[in-house]
């Protein structure tokens, strides 16, 4: 095989997620997002039997045992700088109101993508937007990513109107692009990048 330089470097070296704890991130006002236990399963459960979940998501939770083995995986997935994700809870009271995650790691061109729900009863809080907002700012001001995109079906108005929020900005629609349970989404594509 012959070798094929490549004529850039990494952006962000391997590591840069894996040599630190996953740390907890304070919203500033009120919300925390903190690394996943064991013992919010029964929650996590609980928020997947809304039928808004079933509708823009392709997993249902069939018990909390399964849901349990969720989290083992959400777990490892920051030392293997793969897809880690925050439980997004009230500072006071520990109550799991969603979650937030980085997906798509490419820390050689130093981009992600951010995901997030909420449960039913966060929903018209401005959650998902506060946890997006610090998500965001930790990964591009204090780890230094360049770019974070974010994505979700055309009809879903609620997410559009989150990202939006969170200061990401439509760029355009990737037609056809998802699988959903009711057959393919058109899904907009939002982002944010340094300096924005």
């Amino acid at each position: 095989m012959p070798h094929m330089p490549f004529l850039t470097g990494p952006v962000l070296p391997a590591g840069t997620l894996a040599r630190l704890p996953q740390p907890t991130l304070p919203t500033g006002d009120g919300l925390l997002l903190r690394p996943w236990r064991a013992e919010d399963a029964p929650a996590v459960h609980a928020a997947f039997q809304d039928p808004v979940m079933h509708q823009w998501h392709v997993r249902a939770a069939d018990s909390v045992e399964e849901v349990g083995g969720w989290i083992e995986e959400w777990l490892k997935a920051w030392a293997q700088e793969r897809a880690p994700q925050w439980a997004v809870v009230d500072a006071d009271g520990d109550r799991l109101l969603g979650r937030v995650a980085l997906r798509e790691i490419h820390l050689d061109e130093a981009t992600a993508e951010v995901a997030y729900w909420t449960t039913a009863q966060a929903r018209g809080q401005g959650v998902a937007a506060r946890a997006t907002i610090t998500l965001a700012r930790w990964a591009l001001d204090d780890i230094g990513f360049h770019r974070l995109e974010l994505l979700h079906a055309v009809r879903n108005e609620a997410s559009c109107r989150v990202a939006a929020k969170a200061g990401f900005r439509l760029e355009g629609t990737k037609r056809s692009s998802a699988l959903h349970r009711d057959g393919r989404h058109d899904m907009h594509l939002h982002a944010r990048v340094q300096g924005d």
